[in-house]
């Protein structure tokens, strides 16, 4: 299946108030199209049909990154010519969308698609749930029963020959691209459309429009997964420090700091998340001043970096790899140490163990191997 876009854009959108066409006009410091456009990117081929005046300013926002046709008097004319450009090609289906509807939810899109796997054409609709009335001289003549009623929207998909077809055989004059279909007996689906999808029609419109990508903006999240992992090999010693906690053992860790091999993986997990490389970077172990360094100096340069940045730590999880010493008993401790130095809830922070089963170099007791993951919330 190769899908290509037509976003219809050459209308002069006279209702929406004096000044320049609305797709042009500045939505959140863009203009309307320039976001239209990107809600597409990544679907397929893009073809805007923009005025003849207009050809310019599209190559000006555009660049080569799609293919602007010149449109006619009216859409249908319009999206005849685009239908055109694509006659010949490996485009198999087609989705016809209006240039004035800058957010159309990615959601939308594939449902468009998706329902063409089985139908010629698709297209999203919301059912009239507001009473309907009829009116004249600004009075109420009347109501209408609203039942079986649907507020169409864009993109409207189809099957390039079909559509092609029925472009070709209709006289003209067509409200919109299912209509065309219809007329050629096309039969279409219709899927779930989205109140966002709103058509840019009148001045109010833009501040409609501006309010959704404001929720939008602020509903983002950036969320970032970092993992690490270390090793520390046993020496002498009596206790080995793991997650800030010191464990009995008949062994040391051998490390230029503290030898913390769990607070060292989930540190690295959140240089890692942050792409800021990893401990050695940070606390390089040429340095004199972090032998024997407690490890949470670190962890807290860490969490601090990811504060700067703007990110909370939203989890992290810990698994020690060692035959000996058994960290069970202490896993709930190691726990609450981690969360305190990073700040946060001891139900965020999970430290368990397990035995790599007697093989390797932690089956044959040589030390211990830790990995960690952690996500990051930016904020």
């Amino acid at each position: 299946m190769t899908v290509a876009v037509i976003i219809v854009a050459a209308g002069r959108g006279t209702r929406a108030g004096a000044g320049e066409p609305k797709q042009w006009r500045m939505l959140a410091g863009e203009p309307v199209l320039a976001h239209t456009v990107r809600a597409f990117r990544g679907v397929g081929r893009i073809l805007v049909v923009l005025h003849p005046e207009d050809m310019r300013l599209g190559l000006d926002l555009f660049g080569g990154t799609v293919t602007l046709v010149a449109g006619g008097a009216a859409r249908d004319a319009s999206v005849r010519a685009a239908l055109g450009c694509l006659e010949g090609s490996d485009v198999t289906r087609v989705l016809i969308h209006d240039g004035a509807r800058p957010l159309v939810p990615a959601g939308v899109i594939r449902e468009v698609l998706a329902a063409l796997d089985d139908a010629p054409a698709a297209a999203p609709a919301l059912a009239v749930t507001d009473a309907l009335w009829r009116g004249a001289h600004g009075l109420v003549t009347g109501t209408q029963d609203r039942s079986g009623l649907y507020r169409a929207q864009t993109p409207q998909g189809f099957r390039l020959p079909d559509i092609l077809a029925a472009y070709r055989a209709h006289p003209g004059g067509a409200a919109d691209d299912v209509e065309v279909a219809r007329a050629a007996g096309l039969p279409v689906h219709i899927t779930e459309g989205a109140e966002d999808n709103l058509k840019i029609t009148w001045p109010r419109d833009f501040a409609r429009a501006e309010a959704i990508l404001k929720l939008r903006k602020d509903h983002e999240m950036d969320i970032r997964t970092g993992n690490g992992f270390d090793v520390h090999a046993f020496t002498e010693g009596d206790h080995v420090t793991l997650c800030g906690v010191k464990v009995p053992h008949t062994r040391g860790l051998l490390g230029h700091s503290d030898a913390d091999v769990g607070m060292h993986a989930l540190t690295d997990a959140i240089y890692g998340a942050l792409a800021e490389g990893d401990i050695g970077r940070h606390f390089p172990p040429s340095d004199p001043q972090w032998k024997g360094a407690a490890s949470r100096i670190f962890l807290e340069h860490a969490v601090r970096l990811a504060a700067e940045r703007g990110y909370r730590i939203s989890n992290c999880d810990v698994t020690l790899i060692c035959e000996r010493p058994k960290v069970g008993p202490h896993a709930l401790d190691m726990g609450t140490a981690l969360a305190g130095i990073m700040g946060i809830e001891t139900g965020r922070v999970s430290v368990k163990a397990t035995t790599s089963e007697r093989l390797g170099f932690t089956g044959r007791e040589e030390g211990i191997a830790a990995i960690a993951t952690v996500t990051l919330i930016g904020e």
